[in-house]
């Protein structure tokens, strides 16, 4: 009786070994049967691709483990049997008993190790909690990644992986695997801010991961204006406004909300900033401000410099025609008195022939509370017409540079007029106006540059008095840049296409031919 309770207990050992190994081997299938998927996601607008990692389970067959588990117990009752109804030597069966099971568990001797790291694994990543959810990168909505990728799996492993961030072996535990390549958790880092990417979704830039948010901070465009991220619109793509020239970045919503513009450089007024809110309401930005000229004579130093400009060029004007700084309204009303001319629907200079009285400004305003003028002061002025032209209206509170081209063509006008050439059209007489104000730019500009190398090795006069005689910051040479823009890119028929064509007739034949061959025929050489 002892004997054959030796031989069951052996029996059941062994079936419990061979139950033992069954199972092992069903969860050695679930952890290889484990597929890693890459699957690729796009943006609208944008050449960034994103990576999302998929984890899927397939699984074996359950009919052979079934049936694996079938045999061992149908063999372990069958020897049962067989002991009951035959005399059996105890020792002989003790020993083949004790061989079975000691090669059943040296089978499984070849696998424990392996599925006994497996298992504290998977139990690793049952402690940690339910397991990521994978989401389309179709559904991801983000207003600031033009690539999203998906949460980076953490799951088990057992191979030698290396790691994409620091070069060593991953080994045995958790790893990520995303952007086509395998990682330590604590090594899939954010290129911006360097702490390691937890979320479900992240950016990818240049091969560069980034957490969305960080990502939104460091390329998502910024309104210049409100200096709030610039908004999607209903199709998920980024868009904005920008000025041509200036590359101002700007909502869509300000160009319809009231947002001022500068009255010169013509930028929007930015929400930190506040510009500065002239007499008949226009606005001035603060740089421009800086070499604004307000009253007429403040204006005479740059008129003495435009007709040495024209001296220069053997175009002297020989008569004194008076200079004045009027408001909008006083030049409005001179152009409705003026018979002569072609201009504008918003001028901002006039050359006059006919007599009148113009209110002039006759003291600089003041600035005061709300960056609003006052203390405007202004006077009559009578014209008197003692020659072709009776005076040259100028507006006020525009910075030198644009003052000075303003003036500039104002001259062409005149000297038109003195020395008498026949009435023009207004293709030819503005386009040659034109051509001279783009030509006192581009002097200022040159000139401009090199006084301001020989202001800055021995000078010592205020950066306003400076400016005004030459030297240039960089603010005034871009501007002055940006006027000569504004008039190479006229799209009007009579100041851009007349600037164009006078353009290619002076870098022709010259000035002075392009000039005589007006007077002789009305129009430009070709």
């Amino acid at each position: 009786m002892g004997q054959q309770l030796h031989k069951k207990s052996t029996i059941t050992g062994r079936r419990l070994l061979t139950l033992q190994i069954i199972n092992m081997g069903w969860l050695s299938k679930i952890f290889k049967g484990s597929v890693n998927r890459v699957s690729r996601g796009h943006y609208n607008g944008n050449s960034h691709e994103g990576y999302s990692t998929q984890r899927t389970k397939s699984y074996g067959a359950h009919g052979n483990e079934d049936e694996d588990m079938d045999h061992a117990i149908a063999l372990s009752l069958s020897e049962e049997d067989q002991r009951k109804g035959k005399a059996i030597d105890t020792e002989h069966h003790l020993d083949e008993d004790e061989q079975l099971a000691w090669a059943l568990q040296e089978n499984a001797g070849r696998t424990l190790d392996e599925d006994e790291q497996l298992a504290r694994a998977l139990q690793e990543s049952m402690n940690d909690g339910p397991p990521r959810r994978n989401i389309p990168i179709e559904d991801v909505h983000s207003e600031s990644a033009p690539a999203s990728s998906l949460p980076p799996n953490v799951f088990p492993t057992s191979g030698l992986r290396v790691c994409a961030g620091c070069k060593t072996p991953i080994g045995h535990g958790r790893f990520l695997s995303c952007m086509d390549s395998v990682w330590h958790p604590q090594c899939f880092r954010c290129h911006a801010c360097d702490r390691p990417i937890s979320e479900y979704e992240f950016a990818v830039h240049e091969d560069h991961a980034y957490h969305r948010s960080c990502y939104k901070e460091r390329f998502h465009p910024k309104c210049d204006v409100c200096n709030s991220f610039i908004p999607t619109n209903k199709n998920g793509l980024i868009e904005y406004r920008a000025h041509p020239f200036w590359m101002q970045k700007y909502c869509p919503s300000h160009e319809n909300d009231g947002t001022p513009r500068c009255c010169s450089c013509e930028r929007m007024e930015p929400k930190h900033s506040q510009y500065i809110t002239l007499d008949d309401g226009r606005r001035l930005c603060l740089e421009c401000l800086h070499t604004a000229i307000m009253d007429t004579n403040e204006c005479q130093p740059l008129y003495i410099d435009i007709q040495e400009f024209y001296e220069g060029m053997n175009m002297k004007v020989e008569q004194q025609v008076p200079l004045l700084l009027v408001e909008r309204q006083a030049l409005n009303e001179a152009m409705e008195a003026e018979k002569m001319g072609h201009h504008l629907p918003e001028t901002r200079g006039l050359c006059l022939s006919e007599e009148q009285i113009v209110r002039t400004i006759l003291k600089r305003p003041i600035i005061g509370p709300g960056n609003k003028i006052i203390d405007m002061i202004t006077g009559p002025y009578k014209l008197v017409r003692l020659c072709e032209v009776t005076a040259i209206l100028i507006l006020y509170g525009l910075p030198r540079l644009l003052t000075g081209s303003i003036l500039a063509h104002e001259m062409m006008h005149a000297y038109l007029r003195l020395k008498g050439y026949r009435t023009l059209s207004p293709e030819v007489e503005e386009g040659i106006c034109q051509v001279l104000a783009h030509l006192w730019l581009e002097s200022e500009i040159t000139s401009g540059s090199a006084s301001m190398a020989t202001t800055s090795a021995g000078s010592s006069s205020s950066s306003t008095s400076s400016s005004k005689k030459g030297a240039k910051t960089e603010f005034e040479k871009r501007l002055g840049e940006f006027f000569k823009h504004q008039i190479e890119t006229d799209s009007s028929g009579a100041y851009g296409d007349g600037f164009r064509a006078g353009m290619r007739a002076v870098e022709r034949y010259g000035l002075r031919s392009t000039l005589d061959h007006i007077k002789l025929t009305g129009s430009f050489p070709y």
